[in-house]
């Protein structure tokens, strides 16, 4: 297939009563001209309201009057996609796009890695983005208290405050900041009662090797190095950092200390992602990963005159902030 005929796929995560509930409903009731297949990657007391949803417990798919098309997973979600892809292949099901909403308690690292781990998956589907819903008023207690919820966090690709209209707005900025510290390249968006325009959580292709590196202005104010305050006031295990630079890659070394950098810190790194100048190369390189899964790829080329840079950006649990950085720098072509 080619990459254009794949089906977009967005992963819809957030701690349990952060709202994405809500959301989904409303994605699942609304007449906005999307045929989507929504995937409920949990069974229980926290999913989607089981009317709406299940009209029968035998049934793994049901179809919306809206266009929608609900099923429930109890075991294997790359079953699950292949089967919804052999049904609309058949004619059997009419959707254009996915979205997998995973259970309040996960980590969307393996939901992710699904789409980069199974050929028969990877060969039908395009992995969009993770959109997290973070709870406006229990946020930051939950933030402190679950490594799941900053998970979630570190792994989004846009991040939606919900129940902004409860919090004040030094609470809200408090909260802003916080999860910029945590993950400088999500865009932060304030939704109240699952109100969102679809616009803001689908065809974002945060997981688009191409697409442009966002990191949040206000995270690079203070260059490169601001980073080791990270952790904040709040001690945060997941945090984020930035490498610039201003002279080329040497490409073996960087792929070798990028390789021991995974398959030491892997299972802690959530997202990292860059846009590098190698030598020996007229275009940029584009490459990012997830947890122990890394791609790259060649980008557009620099123009005549264009001042070349790299940029990366690494989020992750606890990680050797200093270490890494140092490696980095080692990489370069010395002046």
């Amino acid at each position: 297939m080619t990459r254009s005929s794949l089906i977009p796929v967005t992963v819809l995560t957030g701690f349990l009563g952060a709202g994405k509930t809500t959301l989904l409903n409303r994605i699942l009731s609304e007449q906005h001209g999307h045929k989507i297949a929504v995937i409920e990657n949990e069974f229980g007391p926290e999913g989607v309201d089981h009317e709406l949803l299940v009209q029968d417990y035998n049934e793994q798919i049901v179809e919306m009057n809206n266009g929608c098309i609900c099923c429930t997973v109890r075991g294997d979600l790359a079953r699950i996609l292949k089967e919804l892809r052999d049904k609309q292949a058949s004619g059997a099901l009419d959707f254009e796009r996915v979205i997998i909403e995973t259970t309040g308690m996960a980590n969307p690292g393996p939901v992710t890695q699904t789409f980069f781990m199974d050929e028969a998956v990877a060969e039908s589907y395009l992995l969009d983005a993770v959109i997290t819903v973070v709870d406006g008023v229990h946020g930051p207690q939950t933030l402190d208290e679950q490594v799941e919820a900053q998970n979630q966090v570190g792994f989004a690709d846009r991040i939606l405050v919900s129940k902004t209209d409860l919090i004040d707005a030094d609470a809200l900025a408090a909260l802003r900041a916080r999860l910029t510290r945590m993950n400088p390249r999500a865009g932060i968006k304030g939704v109240n009662f699952g109100q969102t325009e679809i616009a803001d959580i689908l065809d974002i292709r945060g997981f688009n090797l191409n697409a442009i590196l966002d990191i949040a202005p206000e995270f690079l104010d203070g260059g490169h190095d601001h980073d080791h305050d990270h952790e904040g006031a709040h001690g945060d295990a997941i945090g984020a950092f930035v490498f610039k630079a201003s002279r080329p890659f040497e490409a073996l070394r960087l792929e070798e200390f990028l390789d021991a950098i995974v398959q030491v810190h892997g299972n802690d790194l959530l997202r990292y992602k860059g846009v590098l100048w190698v030598n020996e190369s007229d275009r940029r390189v584009v490459f990012q990963g997830v947890h122990m899964m890394m791609g790259s790829d060649l980008g557009r080329k620099w123009e005549s005159g264009e001042t070349r840079s790299s940029k990366m950006v690494f989020i992750g649990r606890n990680l050797p902030t200093a270490t890494i950085l140092e490696g980095l720098e080692r990489c370069l072509i010395s002046e």
